[in-house]
């Protein structure tokens, strides 16, 4: 019989391979000094595009005010208690009011956190009889949901990514299987999706809808407060708020807080309170971070020249990008991703030239995140970033993309393999 530390001292996953070489620097990288577009990593201040502050709300005054004077009121063990047993309060309950009345459904809850969130929304809203069907490139939270759901005897089917075509059949599947085991359909995408930038085919989606009787729930996080005109996210910019029918955020990237939350109809909001297993068993949100978000949506609804900075900064750095001849894929939200075909040891080498020698700071995205062979720099701009960061930062792509052709990322070792 195998002892379980001994495999685990054995076997490293797709991301652990790169431990002891990537730890500190690529990965669990620590970037120092107030959260803004400007911090220090290695002691040396450089300009930072991988933090997802997309309002910049981080570090607005206002917003710090609310969080310190929340912390000192209440103190961040207030309350104590699940929110079932012991952990209501009536700001929690205002918050979830107002949320939902911005995303135009009946009702919203609190959660604690999105990721455990969308896999207890998905639990809770799923029996084994019911059939998921999904987009390929749905967030890990709703990948885990699904697992949970196929472990309980569930069945799923999935479309490639925002492929309607494909997304049809798979319906026709779900709705034979469905049929069989008098079930239902959920279907699930994502707003934007925070690796590619692009968005959630909605109206594509929301048109099969007059063939085959499926609910829809979308994942926004990247979508809430950036996308629509009044930052409710992607289905407000599609116009589609009333055909969505499960709608999912969290507070981790527009409100630069911790939470989520989920809105949809009074009936099923009502049921999750009271099935969801991930909010039922942890203790209720503390409430300087109800208060901060109570602040924080004061800001995004009532501050729409913060959000039309955000697209300022993202739309000057993507067409500068582009300009310089880079592809940044399909993004339709600020989301920016760069890509370029090559090795991990290539891809890394960048990242060192652009940390070391440039003083720009942002993320390397590899496989498995990424198909192999490719590679991806995932920068996010803020509504406090500046045009004079976005003009340094494209300067700097310049001289990246000579060095590409050059050829001069590829080391030694690379080049002999190669020969």
């Amino acid at each position: 019989m195998l002892d379980i530390f001994d495999r685990l001292k054995g076997m490293e996953g797709p991301l652990e391979q790169y431990r002891q070489k990537a730890e500190g620097y690529f990965m669990f990288p620590e970037l120092e000094g107030e959260i803004g577009p400007r911090m220090k990593f290695h002691g040396r201040e450089v300009i930072t595009w991988s933090l997802n502050n997309y309002l910049g709300l981080a570090n607005h005054p206002e917003v710090r005010k609310a969080d310190a004077e929340a912390a000192a009121t209440w103190g961040m063990a207030y309350p104590m208690g699940a929110r079932m047993m012991s952990g209501q309060t009536k700001y929690h309950k205002e918050l979830e009011e107002r949320l939902a009345k911005f995303e135009k459904k009946e009702a919203a809850y609190l959660l604690n956190y999105g990721y455990q969130g969308m896999v207890s929304i998905i639990d809770s809203l799923c029996t084994r009889h019911d059939v998921i069907v999904y987009d390929s490139e749905s967030h890990a939270c709703i990948m885990d949901g699904i697992f949970l759901h196929k472990a309980k005897g569930g069945k799923s089917f999935v479309f490639p990514h925002n492929d309607m075509e494909r997304a049809e059949k798979m319906l026709r599947f779900a709705t034979k299987q469905a049929e069989e085991n008098n079930g239902g359909i959920l279907l699930i995408t994502e707003g934007v999706f925070g690796m590619s930038g692009d968005l959630g085919n909605l109206p594509g989606i929301v048109a099969l809808k007059k063939q085959f009787n499926f609910r829809l729930m979308i994942d926004d996080a990247h979508g809430f407060g950036t996308m629509g005109k009044t930052g409710a996210g992607a289905s407000e910019h599609f116009g589609l708020m009333n055909e969505v029918d499960i709608y999912f955020a969290t507070f981790a990237k527009s409100m630069a807080g911790i939470g989520a939350f989920v809105a949809s109809d009074k009936a099923v909001v009502d049921s999750l309170k009271y099935n969801m297993r991930s909010q039922i068993f942890a203790k209720s949100l503390p409430m300087p971070m109800v208060i901060g978000a109570l602040k924080r949506l004061d800001i995004l609804q009532n501050r729409p020249e913060i959000r039309e900075n955000l697209w300022k900064i993202a739309k000057a750095l993507q067409d500068g990008l582009v300009a310089e001849g880079f592809n940044i894929g399909n993004t339709q939200s600020p989301v920016t991703p760069v890509y370029f075909s090559g090795s991990v040891p290539e891809g890394t080498n960048i990242v060192i030239d652009l940390r070391e020698n440039h003083n720009v700071f942002c993320s390397i995205v590899v496989y498995p995140v990424v198909p192999k062979g490719v590679l991806m720099l995932r920068l996010i701009p803020t509504a406090s970033h500046t045009m004079k960061e976005v003009n340094e930062t494209i300067d700097v792509f310049k001289k990246i993309k000579v060095n590409l052709e050059a050829g001069k990322y590829i080391s030694d070792e690379m080049r002999s393999m190669t020969m």
